[in-house]
Formats: C-alpha cells, structure tokens, sequence
C-alpha cells in the first residue's frame, strides 16, 4: 500500500511541475518567482541525488565474476577478495605472515616490517573487479616478497596436462617494477612449478602456464596455488586492480 501511494504523490509532484513548465510564458511575475524559489531548492537535493547515484551505479557491480577467457575455457575464477569486501580491509605493519581471507596471504622475511597492504575499492570506468588489493612497501630490507592465491578445490577436477592456465593481472605501481608469476602444482609427495613474469607496465598482464612439459601425476593432483613475486619492492606502492583464472584446453596440433 504504502508504496502505491508514494507512486500516486509522485505523478501528482510530476504533473504539477510540467504543468508550471507549460504555463511559465503566461504566469505572473510573483508566481514564477514563488515557483523559481521552490524549484531551485527541490533542483538542489535532486542534483546531489543524482550525484551519489551515478558514484554508485559506475562503480564495478560487488560479487561480479564475469571477464574475458579463452575458448573452450572449463573453469574460472576471480578471488573472493577481489569480488566483495572483507571483514578486515587491511593490516598497517605487516608481520612475516598476513592472510586476508581464506585464498590469499602475503609473506615476507623483511625484519623491520614497512610493509602495509589493504583491500581498495575499484572506482574506474574500466574496472570489471568490485575490489582491488594496494601494497605499500618503504624500506625493505629482506629477500622476498610475495602473495600467495591458494585455488579452490574446483580448480583440481578434472585438472591434466592437456590444459592451459592463465592468469590475468590488472596492476599498477607508482615506480617500474616487475613481477614473477609462479603456478605451484602438488600432486601426490610432489610438487611441480611454471614460472613467467609479469609485465605491469601494462594496464593488463597474461601469464599463460602450459602444463604439458610437467611430469604430472593427473590423479593425484590435490593443490594449485600461485605466488606473486614481487621484484625489489622497496618504496613503491602496487594496486592489483584485478585478478582472475581461468583453465581451458590447448588447441589440437
């Protein structure tokens, strides 16, 4: 009810505005300024209304899931922390180990930690992840820096040596800088690695991981995860603005 009656007053708020509209050529002087008055106030809260709206409705739809893969692509992913927000944005001074949630951790063996990392909220035309992920480093003084992404279960089934991961990152740093992008595949005792760099010059960077070369054991494959290296850190700040997966099959040779 309630809201068929806020229908009725809008149609009735509607008509009598284009009503003055129609009729301002002929209206009298103390009229039109009543109705000058009036319309300037109600112009002002529909002005910061339609301002908040469109800072809204342009941002990156939260728990979106959707970008470009290959095809004949069987899996996919985006990261929770890169679709919807966390509990905890953020950590200041980062100890040797920070997990952010369930699939992404960041580790280091810097002993005077400057390191802060915290969950931003993509705001650009061209973002497709709600979430983005910035990481501030000042000094640094140890000998590696990396994130880790452990993939979800779903990722193993059906995982052989006939397919292709890619990676897509979205980044940007304050200063060049580059990053090793290494895919870790247990399977059984062992455990295999790919690596390719990362060029994040470039608003987008692909990492293809062809998985045929790898003596993999197919049946017993019961962990994939990938490290993010990052190279000489030190006083530079990397937003990844984005992170996907995604696993499909080689084309026939």
């Amino acid at each position: 009810m309630g809201r068929l009656l806020d229908r009725y007053i809008h149609r009735k708020v509607l008509a009598r505005w284009r009503q003055a509209a129609q009729s301002a050529a002929d209206a009298a002087p103390a009229t039109l300024r009543t109705q000058r008055d009036e319309a300037r106030r109600l112009r002002g809260h529909l002005d910061q209304l339609i301002l908040e709206a469109d800072g809204q409705l342009m941002r990156p739809l939260i728990g979106s899931s959707q970008f470009p893969k290959p095809l004949g692509t069987d899996w996919y992913w985006r990261p929770d922390l890169w679709r919807g927000p966390l509990p905890r944005s953020g950590v200041a001074s980062a100890p040797r180990k920070v997990t952010m949630d369930q699939h992404v951790s960041l580790f280091h063996d810097c002993r005077l930690s400057e390191i802060g990392i915290r969950q931003t909220r993509n705001t650009r035309d061209n973002d497709l992840a709600a979430f983005g992920l910035s990481l501030e480093v000042f000094g640094f003084t140890g000998s590696f820096l990396s994130l880790t992404v452990d993939l979800p279960v779903e990722a193993t089934q059906g995982f052989s040596k006939q397919h292709l991961v890619r990676v897509d990152v979205h980044a940007e740093a304050e200063r060049p800088s580059s990053i090793m992008a290494r895919l870790n595949i247990q399977h059984g005792p062992n455990t295999d690695q790919v690596l390719r760099p990362l060029d994040i010059s470039h608003t987008s960077s692909v990492a293809d991981f062809d998985l045929a070369h790898l003596p993999l054991n197919e049946r017993r494959i019961d962990k994939v995860w990938l490290d993010l290296i990052m190279d000489n850190p030190a006083m530079n700040r990397i937003i990844l603005r984005d992170l996907t997966f995604c696993r499909h099959y080689r084309a026939d040779l």
